[in-house]
């Protein structure tokens, strides 16, 4: 049986935006669904991997947290669109866990509950530093989106992830969307 090829998808800057920097005021750009859709269509698993330290410093629970990703699951939904599964870090940068991205424990849990081969997996991201970092470490190809951090990451906060070169830089999740349903055909 051949293992399951996933599409890790950062969740602030590259899903939707949000005021306050959390999931709580968070909302999906007008075609994250479409992108969702097309990962979906491509027999692609659409994995979120977040980082939520509000949940740490007592903003909001854990359980807010579910009960936010339900709703966002659901707006999916409505418009033909689902995500596979969700991996949460609630820790702190202080806090010495192995799930805050950019360390791989949301990615490896997920590799775990899917059979996934990480090599065969794409990562995208807004956060140069984070997401790009993450993805060499797991070894799949990463993506940059310019929404979010994305202007920035390539600007400039280019040296916290010096001599690290994304696969593609997409416009959006949409593009990268795009960008990796064709490249999955590819022998």
């Amino acid at each position: 049986m051949s293992k399951r090829i996933a599409v890790f998808l950062d969740l602030q800057g590259t899903l939707g935006g949000a005021g306050s920097g959390d999931i709580m005021s968070f909302a999906f750009y007008p075609f994250t669904a479409a992108a969702i859709r097309l990962l979906n269509d491509a027999g692609l698993l659409a994995i979120v991997v977040t980082n939520q330290s509000h949940i740490a410093k007592g903003y909001f629970t854990w359980e807010d947290y579910g009960r936010r990703m339900e709703q966002l699951k659901r707006e999916l939904a409505a418009q033909g669109a689902y995500l596979d599964a969700d991996y949460c870090c609630p820790h702190a940068s202080n806090d010495r866990c192995t799930c805050r991205k950019p360390l791989p424990g949301l990615v490896h849990r997920a590799q775990e509950d899917f059979d996934l081969d990480l090599s065969g997996c794409y990562l995208v991201g807004d956060a140069g530093a984070c997401d790009m970092v993450l993805a060499r470490s797991i070894g799949c190809k990463a993506i940059l989106v310019r929404t979010g951090l994305g202007e920035g990451s390539l600007g400039e906060y280019r040296h916290l992830w010096a001599g690290i070169e994304p696969d593609f830089v997409a416009r959006d999740v949409l593009e990268a969307a795009r960008w990796i349903a064709e490249d999955t055909k590819r022998p």
